[in-house]
């Protein structure tokens, strides 16, 4: 983590943004006193991508079956 002090983060705004673009946190401060942090975004995540598990496991024929009447009853008592 870099600090550097405002008059050096006005004079290399640019620079400071770009870096903490790439992944690094700066801490700008005051008189020698932390008074700001500039961190880079996080990234937004990907759109769902559908189709994702094909194939990789096989849903049972009788899946949305009603349940056995015994099994119902472990839930309603």
């Amino acid at each position: 983590m870099t600090t550097v002090n405002i008059h050096e983060a006005k004079t290399h705004f640019s620079r400071l943004v770009d870096e903490a673009a790439a992944g690094a946190e700066i801490v700008i401060a005051k008189a020698g006193k932390p008074v700001a942090k500039l961190v880079p975004l996080e990234k937004p995540r990907g759109g769902i991508r559908l189709g994702l598990l094909e194939g990789k496991y096989h849903v049972p024929d009788d899946f949305d079956d009603p349940l056995p009447d015994d099994v119902l009853d472990a839930f309603e008592n």
